[in-house]
């Protein structure tokens, strides 16, 4: 059962998740960064998932949404400089905002290509069983990747081999411009697990305390050597496809009903979780003030951590090559 200092941390986390997306699109709007894929409205999802998971245990989050690095104890500081280009960041400034990993913290990485990262999850779980690590890996992945031929391939593998894997989709609704209806021959994303013979949930993506327990309920049976859970996240991303500069307004892409995004607004995830809170006396309002504040200084500092960090040289792009 969770302690009021748990929800607190959720809630904490959830924020600063936030204050990272909205601070990214600001930067990039100024034309310090590029254009994003943002996963503001989203926080929920990553949130859920890393208070359920150990610091040896793997996370590949989905490329939609710099922040997830942060739900599994990264540290923002870096993440910017990252987004800057600086070789302070995470990668060295050369993976930019949908390449970013953090083996340390056991972040195996996002992966730009849609659906890339779920046979890579996949040989993580792998790994970790054949080495009888008692560790689980969590994928994340949008709703377009459960199309990709590879979704389909790594779940029957999981499924066959019982690996400790939880595949989570975040189904915002939209693969890029794209509506689920268009693209999906069931109601529920969830329901392609009984052709693996596996478990499969729906839950309300933008309810952190659904998603906590249904990824709790997965990581425990994925501990206890009976393989894959997938689970369904449903949600919204708060801005369209691209956000920051370029976006998808300034495109002229205009395919989503105002009465919609109205709706989901309504249902940000954050704000019902602070009415939660609020209605168990667990958050008061000069609470959320403290908590607000104290988020947005350390963005602020870690951005200001990112400007002042040294600059690539011309032969840093000589190092990290393979062949």
């Amino acid at each position: 059962m969770l302690k009021s200092s748990d929800l607190l941390w959720m809630y904490e986390k959830m924020l600063l998740l936030r204050e990272t997306e909205e601070k990214a699109v600001e930067l990039s709007f100024k034309g310090e960064i590029g254009t994003l894929l943002s996963g503001s409205g989203q926080e929920a999802i990553p949130v859920g998932i890393c208070k359920n998971l150990l610091p040896e245990d793997h996370y590949a989050p989905s490329h939609r949404g710099i922040s997830t690095v942060l739900a599994k104890g990264g540290d923002p500081k870096y993440l910017f400089a990252e987004l800057f280009g600086k070789p302070a960041g995470y990668c060295k400034g050369k993976g930019g905002e949908m390449h970013i990993a953090d083996f340390k913290d056991g972040m195996i990485g996002m992966n730009g290509i849609v659906g890339a990262a779920i046979p890579i999850a996949t040989g993580s779980a792998f790994a970790q069983k054949k080495k009888n690590l008692n560790t689980v890996t969590v994928c994340a992945f949008g709703d377009g990747a459960s199309n990709q031929g590879v979704f389909h391939e790594a779940l029957n593998m999981a499924s066959i081999w019982k690996l400790p894997i939880v595949y989570v989709c975040e189904n915002n609704q939209y693969a890029m411009t794209t509506p689920v209806s268009y693209a999906l021959s069931v109601e529920n994303i969830s329901d392609r697990a009984k052709s693996y013979s596996i478990p499969g949930v729906t839950v309300d993506g933008n309810d952190v305390l659904a998603v906590y327990e249904a990824v709790h309920e997965a990581v425990e049976r994925a501990r206890k050597g009976e393989g894959p859970t997938l689970i369904e996240c449903k949600t919204y991303r708060k801005y369209g496809h691209h956000a920051g500069a370029g976006n998808d307004e300034q495109m002229g892409w205009g395919y989503r009903p105002k009465t919609e995004e109205a709706y989901w607004k309504s249902r940000d995830p954050i704000l019902l979780f602070e009415d939660y809170l609020m209605a168990k006396a667990v958050l008061t309002e000069s609470k959320i003030k403290l908590v607000r504040e104290k988020v947005k200084k350390e963005i602020e500092e870690a951005v200001e951590f990112a400007r002042k960090a040294e600059n690539p040289k011309p032969e840093d792009a000589l190092e990290d090559l393979f062949a």
